[in-house]
């Protein structure tokens, strides 16, 4: 069975990201990277999420970017709250985290070239976000081409490729592609500055965007808020 590695954060859109790996007939390999967020709690939604996708392997990361910072997620900075939907993405927000998706593909691409896999999911879309520029396709383009020359795997002509299915979906399209797919969104976790209970906040731009794209679907979020 052909292999993936799939970067799963337990989140609505990695979480998609994994149904679609699925529905295209790959066997999963799970990495998840515990960067040591302040958001702790997506690394429990993660473990659900591989569970209900029957993941051959379930890999989670250890990675302190906390000792860099500079972001509201890996430093002591307040998450910003109660935005104007309008404003979200028009400049990149306190919530990027420095060079995050090119560290975090950097092993995922480690990963495949270890399990002979030759497909790397990310959840990226460069229509519905908050703005991060390591979201878009150009970035995407740029890396695969940057591993094609720097790896075993790449030099021996046997590429390992980058699938960003929902790249050009907006969260809403993406929803009704997941539920096409059967994902369980109750089981996934999108806050920023979620309760001690796992309760998600509603007021960050995450949950904004989640919240506008469930509402957008006509469906009811399945999470908590608080």
């Amino acid at each position: 069975m052909k292999r993936a590695v799939v970067l799963l954060s337990g989140g609505l859109d990695s979480t998609t990201a994994a149904a679609v790996a699925k529905s295209d007939g790959y066997e999963i390999f799970a990495l998840t990277i515990d960067y040591n967020q302040r958001h702790k709690i997506e690394l429990e939604s993660a473990k659900r999420v591989a569970l209900a996708l029957n993941t051959k392997q379930h890999v989670i990361f250890p990675l302190n970017l906390r000792l860099f910072g500079g972001s509201s997620l890996t430093d002591d900075w307040e998450v910003v709250k109660d935005i104007s939907i309008d404003k979200i993405g028009e400049t990149i927000p306190t919530s990027y985290v420095p060079a995050r998706n090119i560290i975090f593909l950097s092993i995922a691409f480690a990963y495949a070239e270890t399990i002979h896999a030759n497909k790397i999911y990310i959840g990226v879309s460069a229509i519905d976000y908050s703005g991060y520029p390591d979201c878009r396709p150009e970035f995407l383009t740029a890396f695969e081409n940057m591993a094609q020359i720097s790896t075993k795997t790449g030099i021996e002509g046997n590429k390992i490729s980058i699938a960003a299915p929902l790249v050009q979906l907006d969260k809403t399209a993406t929803i009704r592609l997941g539920l096409s797919l059967g994902v369980d969104y109750s089981i996934t976790h999108t806050c920023y500055d979620p309760a001690l209970d796992g309760a998600a906040c509603g007021c960050c731009e995450s949950c904004l965007l989640r919240l506008q794209a469930f509402a957008n679907a006509g469906i009811k979020d399945p999470i908590r808020y608080t």
